[in-house]
């Protein structure tokens, strides 16, 4: 406990150093956590901004803006137009790089105008092990990254959250939906739409924390191991089969493996695995 107590005095006086600054904010656990103690440190001077796009599922824009009124943090609400880059769209290893370069671009501008110091972000310890374009956009842009400076992992952060009273705490990890499509495979909205439908479908027959992997004519529903078997009888996978077919799917399939974060990044190769923007 003293060594989470000097992680959260590290994650204090990192915040307190950036002066008036915009949190990049998407209510997941990391980001969520981050606008509440930049809230709590900085008030009126730190903003939560949150990018409304089509890969950001309806129902986790919802939460996010119920969570901020909740805590009285102040948030923004922007468009952004990844959509609009040929980069994004096709879907390659650097798919995570074009969608930050976006956000930071719109946040750089927005800082300019409304006269902020900095623009700060969620990534945590844990997220250097995995392969995440999207840090590459965001040293480029030069976003400041107090949680992982503050030496916190998932884990603690969760630790904290749940410690402050926040109902965020146990949330299950989420990503944006492109993440569901693999690499290669063009995102349009079309896709993202069909894979929404899929989850909120999921989540409606109870299940908490799983991924809707999009291969084309297949769909890979990926369930936590705990969940598991609820998924693991005939019902239920002539349920996942009525409910995929509807929605376009020509083969339904469950992956045994489970749920477990970055699954479609095993599929890149060493190579693309470098980080670079690509």
């Amino acid at each position: 406990m003293r060594d989470l107590a000097a992680k959260q005095s590290a994650l204090d006086r990192q915040l307190l150093s950036l002066g008036r600054t915009l949190v990049a904010y998407s209510g997941g656990v990391d980001s969520a956590f981050l606008a509440w103690a930049a809230h709590q440190l900085l008030g009126a001077d730190m903003l939560a901004v949150i990018a409304e796009s089509p890969s950001l599922a309806r129902a986790q824009l919802t939460d996010a803006v119920a969570f901020a009124n909740e805590e009285g943090i102040r948030l923004e609400v922007i468009t952004t137009a990844e959509f609009d880059r040929p980069e994004y769209v096709r879907n390659d290893a650097s798919r995570c790089f074009h969608c930050k370069d976006e956000l930071f671009t719109l946040m750089e501008d927005l800082r300019q105008k409304r006269n902020f110091d900095s623009i700060a972000y969620g990534v945590n310890m844990d997220d250097q092990s995995d392969f995440r374009p999207g840090q590459i956009a965001a040293e480029r842009h030069r976003v400041s990254a107090p949680l992982r400076e503050a030496g916190l992992t998932k884990q603690d952060i969760r630790e904290l959250a749940r410690e402050a009273g926040l109902r965020i705490w146990d949330k299950p990890a989420s990503a944006c939906l492109s993440s569901r499509v693999e690499y290669g495979r063009p995102v349009t909205r079309e896709v993202l739409g069909t894979i929404e439908q899929g989850e909120d479908v999921l989540r409606a027959l109870g299940f908490r924390q799983f991924r809707v992997r999009h291969h084309g004519e297949t769909v890979r529903i990926e369930i936590a191991s705990e969940e598991m078997p609820k998924a693991l009888n005939v019902a239920m996978a002539a349920e996942f089969t009525r409910i995929f077919k509807n929605l376009g799917f020509k083969f339904v399939t469950l992956d045994l493996e489970g749920f477990r974060s970055g699954s479609m990044n095993l599929l890149l190769s060493p190579g693309q695995l470098v980080r670079r923007a690509g």
